[in-house]
């Protein structure tokens, strides 16, 4: 057979770069789905300094591979309420160095072994796995092993690619400062496009190998990968919280001081490199210069950020704020997330825990609007803007979690999971209609005039209310015993105000037996309301009051009845929820047993 044209050579090219990609996602789906809480639980136990979350994340990233996804994750887990700020600041950093792992295999594996040795009996046992086990931790595990194949297949794909197209087949990138400028911007633009710094790193290693460019142009553009690597994270970013975003900007911050550290330093660290190569293995192997370049100056970028962290993190808490999109932003749900359920379904309820809070705010606030003492406040000329925004606020984050809930739903889960998902959605309806009751409650009381009679402050103007006593009004004889109406509907807002306190799911209230707390808060609303309901229709029947006045007051404070028990049916279904740790810890611990069939 002859030699197979360029045109075979680039298409081999593209599925060689395909099939790397493919692998690295099933890798990092299949350990995301093996993993289940356990991430959380990693997380959480080794990133208590900066040192652990540094080597968390150099450790979980040589395992799944992709420093690009590490970071991702760690924005999702910010956003879920899962990691610190200052914790996730150092995972990240730690999968910069995580990622020279990856040209380590490629070095020692890729062009040392044959790769169809090991490569295609892990896709055959990684496939046998998921196949036995679909949507349990044996199946994840058999996903990410076949994931790993696939990965080396690609990569033995590119090195025969590069060596079938001959040194000149690209064009020349010198060693001079104009060669390695463009040589950065093509790294930057590669791993843009693939979007990953692996799969340029792995690009670089055969092209270097292959001859087709110098170990400088090579050095050159893995620094460019990982400048362009925090596109994604800054992609990740937007639209998320104000801790993610401060994520992303301290992973470009990184990358970009390491960078020009490295690119001053370029020069001196290869000769340095290559001596020791020279003394320490008897020749000068490109391959191995070139990934002991990548891996030093990562550790010179962590060098260089260990005494800037403290002043780093300071200046980012205190910028990329903005309270009124942060109110109405999800503070919990992140895409990234949502790739594992059981971490998912506990982000889900952190976020809707936070939709009552907001829910009870604007409950609490609208409250207030009305008469809750004597004299009864003036009106405030801001507050129906503030309403309008409280609203607005619950209504994006219902929306937001029905959104979510969607996307997991497409996911496969375990049965406990998917049964609580319908229970989430009606809890956050309860929310959402307490919230549009108590918006229109509020306006309501905002409007309506008040006057001041005697020093106390009185209900008129509304339908032509008649108090006795009242100047110009009908004499106290002729409605003898009549209560006054503002009065009268004092208590039952003051006991409103009580249980919208007591039902907040992130109030002082809440925890163990807090649903006690608020079934008490509404048996003594429910109580003034009905003392309320009997006060005003006896005024109104005896005509010491207008009667269109009392159907109006009753009126808003059915519609303040309606508020407290869709409050209290939300908190009473929230406590029932049954715990995440209890329910899901052992189904994945097992890896899937007969009572755990997966649903979606």
């Amino acid at each position: 057979m002859g030699t197979p044209s360029h045109w075979m050579l680039a298409v081999s090219l593209l599925g060689g770069i395909g099939l790397f990609l493919l692998g690295m996602t099933m890798l990092t789906d299949g350990l995301k789905l093996a993993a289940g809480r356990a991430l959380e639980r990693i997380l959480a136990a080794w990133t208590r300094t900066r040192l652990h979350g540094l080597v968390t994340g150099v450790l979980l990233t040589a395992l799944v591979q992709s420093s690009t996804a590490m970071t991702v994750a760690a924005i999702g887990f910010v956003n879920a309420g899962l990691l610190s700020f200052t914790s996730a600041l150092w995972v990240v950093f730690g999968s910069n160095l995580g990622s020279s792992v990856t040209g380590w295999l490629v070095a020692w594996i890729g062009f040392k072994l044959k790769i169809d040795a090991f490569a295609l009996p892990a896709i055959g046992l990684g496939m046998a796995l998921k196949l036995t086990g679909d949507g349990t931790r044996r199946g994840g595990l058999g996903m990410a092993l076949a994931g790993f194949g696939v990965l080396f297949l690609g990569i033995d794909m590119l090195r025969e690619g590069f060596e079938g197209l001959g040194t000149r087949a690209l064009p020349p990138l010198g060693s001079d400062l104009t060669g390695l400028a463009m040589a950065v911007l093509v790294g930057v633009g590669l791993t843009i496009v693939l979007q990953a710094s692996s799969a340029t790193l792995t690009l670089v290693l055969t092209a270097v190998a292959g001859g087709m460019m110098p170990v400088e142009a090579g050095a050159a553009m893995v620094i460019g990968a990982n400048v362009g690597t925090t596109l994604t994270g800054i992609l990740a970013a937007i639209g998320a919280t104000s801790n993610a975003r401060r994520l992303a900007a301290a992973h470009v911050l990184f990358n970009v001081v390491t960078a020009v550290v490295a690119m001053a330093l370029l020069s001196p660290l290869l000769r340095m490199i290559h001596s020791v190569g020279i003394w320490l293995l008897g020749s000068g192997d490109v391959v191995t210069q070139l990934v002991i370049f990548h891996t030093l100056f990562n550790l010179l970028g962590v060098a260089l950020m260990w005494p800037l962290s403290g002043p780093l993190v300071r200046f980012l808490l205190s910028h990329f704020g903005s309270a009124d999109e942060d109110v109405a932003r999800p503070r919990y749900l992140d895409r990234n997330v949502a790739a594992v359920p059981a971490l998912a379904l506990q982000a889900l309820r952190r976020e809707l825990a936070r939709m009552g809070h907001l829910a009870m705010q604007l409950a609490g606030e609208a409250t207030r609007l009305n008469p809750m003492a004597l004299p009864w406040a003036a009106p405030s000329p801001e507050a129906d803007a503030r309403l309008a925004r409280q609203l607005q606020a619950v209504e994006r984050l219902q929306k937001e979690i029905g959104r979510f809930v969607s996307e997991i739903s497409r996911n496969q889960m375990h049965q406990e999971v998917a049964a609580q998902l319908p229970e989430l959605l009606r809890i956050a309806t309860h929310f959402d209609t307490l919230t549009r009751v108590m918006h229109h409650v509020g306006v309501q009381g905002n409007h309506t005039p008040r006057a001041q009679v005697g020093g106390a402050s009185v209900l008129s103007g509304l339908s032509g209310l008649m108090l006795p006593g009242m100047p110009g009004n009908p004499p106290d004889d002729a409605g003898a015993g009549s209560p006054d109406i503002v009065a009268c509907v004092v208590p039952v807002f003051t006991a409103a105000y009580s249980f919208f306190v007591s039902a907040d799911p992130e109030g002082a209230h809440q925890g163990p037996g807090g649903e006690w707390l608020a079934g008490e808060a509404r048996t003594a609303f429910e109580e003034a309301y009905q003392t309320a309901k009997a006060g005003l229709l006896h005024a109104g029947a005896g005509g010491a009051v207008d009667v269109n006045a009392v159907y109006e007051w009753l009126s808003r404070l059915s519609d303040l009845r309606r508020a407290v028990e869709q409050g209290f049916k939300a908190i009473q279904r929230l406590a029932a929820l049954p715990e995440l740790s209890a329910q899901l810890d052992g189904r994945f611990a097992d890896g899937g047993s007969s009572d755990a069939e997966p649903a979606g």
